[in-house]
């Protein structure tokens, strides 16, 4: 995994971290990819919390690279893209935007920095991804859906207010609170953790995009894993024709 996204094991407890402060972590198709990966590791890993943060303060993202969008988003969700049982932390300073409130949303437990300021702006540039839908299950449905058709920013007061995040701290000690609350975590028994994470993802109703992106990622994952996929790589570098047993 190259360095546009970092995956550091701290006695338990995973930092996955969007590396691209320059260019205020947005979204491209290496992140997506290594966010993906990311989350494979978690999930198979002996980690058992992980928390999720962009490099810097000016930004946890900004959202995607509009000049060449990733529209496969959802592999990089944990959840949606890749099957995770253990909880998530979200630790966000600056701007959360597009892309970056579907992470928030997300996640199981969110510290924001005092700067940070959240806004989906799809209505506004004619663009949409539709995995945003379900904030309406996670929020009141009126707040949503401001959020979503005005385009408007909220700053980090305010998505205390509604539920969107756990605390608000000073800026830079976000993520300090949030190794606090995965420490908890991680000291309770694991079983229980999953299972209380799983039950309450049975009760959260789940949007059609989310939805179908979970079950999309599933298939994608079955066919990467299967033998035909393997036979194909190979007679590829081999210079030979295939023979696929549909397994």
């Amino acid at each position: 995994m190259s360095d546009e996204v970092l995956y550091e094991s701290r006695d338990g407890i995973a930092e996955i971290t969007i590396n691209r402060p320059e260019k205020y972590n947005t979204f491209t198709h290496e992140v997506i990819d290594q966010l993906h990966a990311a989350w494979l590791r978690f999930s198979a890993g002996d980690d058992r919390v992980a928390i999720l943060a962009g490099a810097g303060e000016k930004a946890f993202t900004a959202g995607a690279n509009l000049k060449d969008i990733p529209h496969d988003l959802f592999r990089a969700i944990p959840g949606i893209g890749v099957p995770v049982h253990k909880p998530v932390i979200a630790a966000v300073a600056g701007l959360v935007v597009g892309g970056g409130l579907v992470f928030l949303q997300m996640a199981d437990l969110a510290v924001a920095a005092d700067n940070t300021r959240i806004a989906y702006p799809e209505a506004k540039v004619g663009f949409a991804g539709g995995l945003v839908a379900s904030l309406a299950a996670r929020i009141p449905h009126k707040i949503a859906m401001e959020l979503l058709l005005t385009g408007d920013f909220i700053d980090a007061g305010r998505a205390y207010e509604i539920g969107l995040v756990n605390r608000v701290v000073p800026v830079g000690q976000q993520l300090a609170v949030a190794r606090e609350l995965a420490r908890k975590i991680a000291d309770n028994a694991p079983r229980v953790i999953s299972l209380l994470k799983d039950f309450v993802g049975e009760v959260i109703p789940k949007g059609p995009t989310e939805a179908a992106g979970i079950a999309r990622a599933r298939v994608l994952d079955d066919i990467n894993a299967s033998a035909d996929f393997v036979e194909g790589i190979e007679a590829f570098h081999a210079k030979r024709p295939p023979v696929f047993t549909g397994r």
